[in-house]
């Protein structure tokens, strides 16, 4: 079913990790531990500055796979891991893009569903890989039915 968009990427898009933010994500998840919010801890810190929380790559812009044409509503989550180089920095900009590394089908109890695997990237200005992330998307009988009509 979707198994033509494997290894189609999207274009790279401009990120900000904007103070402001980092701290309503940081509310949000219910950690506000002190290198995340507070100015004055970020600069005693090895870092020398805040760093954004490790799932908040989650609010970036990845741009859009033309190809991949999901439904806004019905998908589940399936499984999310994050792999870093170094932290991401408040302030800094990150280019991120975002590639189709996958598509399967298995029959389970509820009829066939689709696995999705999405792999994201963010990168530096300079190009350097800052960070990985890697999605299940899980698309059930229901929606797959919907998104063959």
């Amino acid at each position: 079913m979707l198994t033509h968009a494997i290894g189609k990427r999207s274009n790279k898009v401009k990120n900000l990790v904007e103070r402001g933010a980092v701290k309503k994500f940081a509310e949000a998840i219910g950690d506000l531990h002190p290198i995340f919010v507070c100015e004055e801890t970020g600069k005693q810190s090895r870092f020398k500055q805040n760093i954004a929380p490790p799932t908040f790559p989650r609010v970036f812009d990845y741009g859009i796979i033309e190809e991949l044409n999901l439904p806004e509503k019905g998908l589940i989550h399936g499984e999310q891991i994050y792999h870093y180089e170094r932290p991401l920095h408040v302030g800094e900009d990150v280019h991120c893009y975002c590639e189709v590394k996958n598509y399967y089908e298995r029959r389970g109890k509820s009829g066939e569903m689709g696995f999705l695997l999405l792999k994201r990237y963010g990168e530096d200005l300079e190009g350097n890989l800052l960070f990985t992330e890697e999605q299940v998307v899980i698309i059930t009988e229901t929606v797959r039915r919907e998104m063959m009509v």
